[in-house]
C-alpha cells in the first residue's frame, strides 16, 4: 500500500470515529480528503519534499489542519490524533465497516455490548448466536453478517506472489496451446506483480470463445465453476485460487489488457485525462464519439492519451502518469539484467545443497558469480574461525575447477540487540561479501531499532544489509525505522540494501525501494536461496525492484563482480 493510500485509510478511519462521536462537519472533511488522496496522481512524499506543507494544502480536500497531519505521518510514520481515537475505541474499524450493513455506529454498539474488536470477533459472535439478541438486530441480521463475512473473505483472501505465479504460468501454457487462442496474457494484480494476490486474471483474444471457455472450465484442477459465459468465466482451483478469464476480440486486445491491468486509481486518472481531451475510453478502446482511435495495442492506447507506455508493475497512480506525460518514466531494470546473486546458503550452514550444486545451478541461470553467505555456527570463536577457513579453502578449490561462475566467500552475521557483530575484523577482511541482518527483537521502538542498525552499518567490512525492513508478509509487520538515517549510513559506508526475493519477504517494500533510489542508495536483488531451485526466486525480487521504480544502475548486482568490489571498497565508480 502506497503512502497516499495509507494516509487515505487513516483519514477514512478518523472519519468513522468522529461519526461515532457525532462530531459535526469533520467526518465529511476527512472522508473527502481520503477520497482525494486515494486517487491523487503524484506521490505525497514527493510533493512534500518539493513544496513542503504548502504543497500538501493544495491537494483537493486537504486544508491546513489535515496537511499538518499528513506532514506528521511523513516525518514520524504515525498520526497522534488517530492513535488517541483508537485508544478510546480499540477496534479495527476499517475492516469491520467493510462488511455490508456494518457502519461506524454499529461498530460501537457491538464493541460496547460484546467487546467485538475485529472481523474474527464478529464472526465468532455471530456463529455463537450472540448478535441476534442485541437491540436492533435479530436472526436475519445475524445470518446476513455471516454471509457478508464469507463474501468478504473470498474477495479479500490473499496469496503470496511466489505461491500463485508458478501455477498461473502453468495454466497460461495450457491455454496458450489451444489453437482457438490468438493471444493470452495475465492481467490484474498478478500482472502488476503485487506482493500478494487475491485471484488470477487472464485475458484471451479469440474468434471462438465457446471452445476456449469450455477448455478453461474443464481444467483438471477445477474444484468449482462460479460462472461460465462467452466473454467471462470464473473458476476455483483445488489449490484454493479463484481465476477469472475474459475473452475479447483482437481489435480490442490492447485496450482490454490495459483496462484489466491498471489499478483502480490508475484507471480513474486515465479516464479523467481522456475526458479533458474530449475522448472516451473503456475496455474496447479509445474513442472520439463513435470512432475508435486506438485499441489493438497498449502502446497505441497510451499514445492516444499523450502518454508513453507504462510498465504494468508501476500502474498504481503514484506519479507514473505525470512522468509518462513528461516523458521521464524510469527505464526499469529488466528481468534478465542480474549477473549474480550476493545472498545464498549452502549445507555448510542452513542450506540444503553443497557448494558445487549451488554453483552449477547459478551457471545454468547465466550468472557470473554467486556469494555463499552462510550463517555459520560453532561452539566457540576459535571453532568458528576454523570452520570459516575450511569453507574458504573449499571455495578456492571449486573456483580453480570452475571458471564460468565465481563463488564468492561470504558470511551472514546477526545484528545483536545492541548493534554489535560478533566476529573479529581479522576474519571479516578475508571475506568478499559480509551480510548483516536482524534475526530477533524485530519490533523494538523506532529510535532503539534505528540506532541498532546504524551501529552495525558503521562496522568495517560490512557489505550488505539483508531484508532491511525485517518483515514477513501476512505474518510480521516491518520494523519501525528512520529510513532517512538508514539511507545516509548505507550510502556513506558503501553498504548495499538488499531486496530479498524470498516470496514471504519481498523486502525491501516497494515504497522504500523508491525512496532509496531517490536518495542515491545502491541496492542488490538477492534470492536468499537455501537450495538450488530457490535461486529462481530472483524473479520476484526483480518484480519488487521494478515496482519500486528501480533502474539497472540502482541494482549493483547487474554489474560485474569487479565493479561491485570497487564500490564496496569505497570507489564510487
Amino acid at each position: 500500500m502506497r503512502e497516499g493510500q495509507k494516509i487515505a485509510r487513516i483519514f477514512s478511519e478518523i472519519s468513522s470515529y468522529l461519526t461515532i462521536q457525532e462530531v459535526p462537519f469533520k467526518p465529511q472533511a476527512y472522508q473527502r480528503a481520503a477520497g482525494a488522496l486515494e486517487v491523487f496522481s503524484i506521490g505525497i512524499r514527493k510533493i512534500y519534499q518539493r513544496e513542503g506543507r504548502r504543497g500538501l494544502e493544495n491537494i483537493p480536500g486537504v486544508g491546513e489542519s489535515l496537511a499538518e497531519k499528513i506532514e506528521e505521518y511523513l516525518k514520524t510514520g504515525r498520526i497522534k490524533y488517530y492513535e488517541e481515537l483508537r485508544k478510546k475505541l480499540p477496534v479495527d474499524i476499517y475492516q469491520l465497516t467493510q462488511i455490508e450493513g456494518i457502519g461506524p455506529k454499529t461498530v460501537e454498539r457491538l464493541y460496547q455490548s460484546l467487546k467485538i474488536k475485529n472481523l474474527a470477533d464478529l464472526e465468532k459472535a455471530a456463529q455463537e448466536k450472540k448478535i441476534r439478541n442485541l437491540p436492533g438486530f435479530g436472526l436475519q441480521s445475524e445470518e446476513n453478517i455471516l454471509r457478508e463475512i464469507a463474501i468478504f473473505r473470498r474477495q479479500h483472501r490473499r496469496f503470496l506472489l511466489g505461491e500463485i505465479l508458478p501455477l498461473a504460468d502453468q495454466i497460461e501454457k495450457k491455454l496458450k496451446s489451444l489453437k482457438e487462442v490468438q493471444k493470452i496474457s495475465l492481467a490484474g494484480s498478478i500482472r502488476r506483480k503485487k506482493e500478494t494476490i487475491g485471484d488470477i486474471d487472464f485475458l484471451v483474444a479469440s474468434r471462438q470463445p465457446k471452445k476456449v471457455m469450455k477448455a478453461f472450465t474443464s481444467l483438471p484442477s477445477v474444484a468449482k465453476v462460479w460462472g461460465e459465459g462467452l466473454t467471462k468465466s470464473s473458476i476455483r482451483l483445488e489449490a484454493g485460487f479463484d481465476i477469472d478469464l475474459r475473452i475479447v476480440k483482437n481489435e480490442s486486445w490492447g485496450a482490454a489488457l490495459q483496462y484489466f491491468t491498471g489499478s483502480k486509481q490508475h484507471n480513474i486518472i486515465l479516464r479523467q485525462l481522456a475526458i479533458k481531451k474530449g475522448l472516451k475510453l473503456n475496455e474496447y478502446g479509445v474513442f472520439r464519439g463513435k470512432k475508435r482511435l486506438a485499441g489493438k495495442t497498449e502502446k497505441e492506447f497510451y499514445r492516444q492519451l499523450g502518454l508513453d507506455w507504462i510498465a504494468p508493475e508501476i500502474r498504481t497512480n503514484e506519479g507514473e502518469i505525470e512522468a509518462a506525460l513528461e516523458q521521464r518514466l524510469p527505464r526499469l531494470i529488466n528481468y534478465r539484467d542480474l549477473k549474480g546473486d550476493l545472498h545464498t546458503a549452502s549445507d555448510w550452514g542452513e542450506g540444503k545443497a553443497g557448494l558445487g550444486e549451488m554453483a552449477r545451478t547459478a551457471k545454468k541461470l547465466g550468472y557470473r558469480y554467486l556469494a555463499i553467505t552462510d550463517r555459520l555456527s560453532a561452539k566457540d570463536q576459535s571453532s568458528l574461525k576454523k570452520k570459516i577457513r575450511r569453507q574458504m579453502e573449499e571455495i578456492d578449490r571449486l573456483n580453480r575447477k570452475e571458471k564460468e561462475v565465481k563463488l564468492l566467500k561470504g558470511i551472514e552475521l546477526i545484528i545483536g540487540r545492541n548493534g554489535k557483530l560478533n566476529l573479529e575484523d581479522e576474519i571479516l577482511e578475508q571475506l568478499e561479501v559480509v551480510i548483516i541482518s536482524v534475526q530477533s527483537f524485530f519490533q523494538l521502538p523506532r529510535l532503539e531499532m534505528t540506532k541498532r542498525i546504524l551501529r552495525a552499518l558503521h562496522f568495517p567490512f560490512v557489505h550488505l544489509l539483508a531484508h532491511p525492513a525485517n518483515r514477513i508478509l501476512q505474518e510480521r509487520e516491518p520494523s519501525d525505522l528512520d529510513w532517512e538515517k538508514i539511507f545516509t549510513a548505507a550510502r556513506k559506508n558503501h553498504v548495499l540494501l538488499e531486496i530479498n526475493s524470498q516470496p514471504a519477504r519481498l523486502d525491501l517494500p516497494d515504497e522504500i525501494i523508491r525512496q532509496a533510489k531517490e536518495k542515491g542508495v545502491k541496492m542488490a536483488v538477492c534470492s536468499g536461496a537455501h537450495q538450488p531451485q530457490d535461486l529462481g526466486w530472483a524473479e520476484f525480487g526483480l518484480a519488487q525492484a521494478r515496482r519500486g521504480w528501480a533502474e539497472k544502475e540502482d541494482i549493483l548486482n547487474t554489474k560485474t563482480w569487479f565493479q561491485i568490489s570497487l564500490y564496496l571498497a569505497g570507489n564510487e565508480n
